[in-house]
């Protein structure tokens, strides 16, 4: 398979909580001032006027802080917000779908077993979240829980069927997973409740980043 040249996909992507509009506008501008420069605006229980409030004021602050804006599920809502791109899951739009309506927008999709981010990757994802890693709170009819042994079974499947699409790991995620996590080949990890609920942000922030630049530094050199 190819993979279309896209913008790059950010290493550490921040999802918003709660479905009040004030609620996503306040973490995402936290998020951006911490140094995250990757927000998921997710809004499962609202409705469209309050997503595209929260969207059009995020879209504001993502351009002042250069970050991108992705919308979960909704396309209507990417496009009239000018949000750089759109995670769908398995029981949302379909990928191909939504391939042909996005246009440029960068194009998400979730994956829970190695055939269904094969599929993703198919249909013109450009990015896979490969979740859920461990249990979460904040997402209700959760697919069955990866952990390390499931996200190897589809790191290794894409590997073996030549897929360099990257992968985000993504569910429950703490900052006591990241040596684990970066063991293996992912391209980056999707937090929430982590950095939502940190009290220090950017120190976080700093420490994941560190550790995927002593990564790079020690695959670059070889060790």
């Amino acid at each position: 398979m190819k993979n279309k040249i896209r913008p790059p996909i950010a290493s550490l992507q921040f999802i918003t909580l709660d479905d009040h509009v004030d609620s996503p506008v306040r973490q995402s501008l936290v998020a951006c001032q911490a140094g995250v420069r990757w927000i998921q605006l997710r809004m499962k229980g609202a409705n469209k006027s309050d997503r595209l409030q929260a969207a059009k004021r995020i879209r504001k602050i993502c351009d002042d802080y250069q970050a991108r804006l992705i919308i979960n599920d909704h396309l209507d809502i990417a496009l009239e917000a000018s949000a750089d791109g759109l995670h769908l899951g398995q029981q949302d739009l379909p990928l191909a779908q939504a391939r042909q309506a996005a246009g440029k927008l960068l194009l998400g999709g979730t994956a829970n077993t190695p055939r269904q981010a094969l599929e993703a990757v198919a249909q013109g994802a450009d990015y896979i979240g490969a979740g859920p890693f461990r249990f979460t709170s904040t997402k209700k009819n959760l697919s069955p829980i990866l952990g390390i042994g499931g996200l190897e079974t589809i790191l290794n499947r894409l590997a073996q069927e030549n897929v360099s699409t990257p992968v985000i790991a993504v569910g429950g995620i703490g900052i006591k997973d990241l040596p684990e996590l970066l063991a293996l080949p992912l391209h980056g990890i999707a937090v929430a409740g982590m950095l939502a609920r940190a009290p220090d942000p950017a120190a976080l922030v700093a420490k994941i980043e560190k550790h995927f630049t002593n990564r790079e530094s020690h695959v670059e050199t070889g060790r």
